[in-house]
């Protein structure tokens, strides 16, 4: 796996994008029923916003996941907590499977997009804001160092807000990796 970023292009990457929100395993991403008309709508609006912004994240140049990054305290969650500085907020969603399934790919995937964001300076947390009957992210969320803080009603949904710091996170990733039986597994 050799992960990279690139800006979504709304026109250019709906189609794609389409073929991924509209399955089952999409559902809790909210576009089960979106056109490819919706997805330009959607992203175009993200990607002109100034404070909301789409990645198309690349394996070895294949798409391989979308991740948007945004400020929570412009969006729907403002009011909702206590928003610090260097809160960061954070969406993920990873492409269905080319091919069989591969153990631990999701887990590097995220791993990659919080490196990337811990990366910044100023950022010190990532929020997300998950569905809160999506028990499989919540279960990967505190593998990789987030800590649940409770539901919060948004206009979508009922979405469990959970933090991680940088410190948890290097703390999370200090220990996948030195666990044997992450040393001896593929990603």
């Amino acid at each position: 796996m050799s992960f990279t970023f690139r800006c979504f292009d709304p026109e250019a990457d709906a189609e794609l994008l389409h073929s991924w929100v509209t399955r089952p395993y999409a559902a809790f991403w909210g576009m089960q029923s979106a056109t490819v008309a919706d997805v330009v709508e959607e992203y175009s609006k993200i990607q002109s916003s100034g404070h909301h912004h789409a990645l198309l994240g690349l394996d070895d140049g294949d798409p391989a996941f979308l991740m948007e990054e945004y400020l929570p305290v412009l969006s729907p969650l403002a009011g909702l907590y206590a928003v610090q500085p260097g809160d960061i907020g954070m969406h993920l969603l990873v492409a269905p499977p080319a091919g069989p399934p591969r153990t631990g790919y999701t887990a590097a995937v995220m791993e990659t997009v919080l490196a990337r964001l811990f990366a910044k300076d100023k950022v010190e947390r990532v929020v997300v804001e998950p569905d809160a009957r999506n028990h499989k992210i919540h279960v990967l969320n505190a593998r990789l160092g987030f800590q649940p803080a409770g539901e919060v009603t948004l206009p979508d949904k009922q979405a469990l807000l959970s933090f991680c710091t940088r410190e948890a996170f290097h703390s999370a990733r200090a220990a996948l990796h030195s666990s044997p039986i992450r040393q001896g597994a593929s990603l």
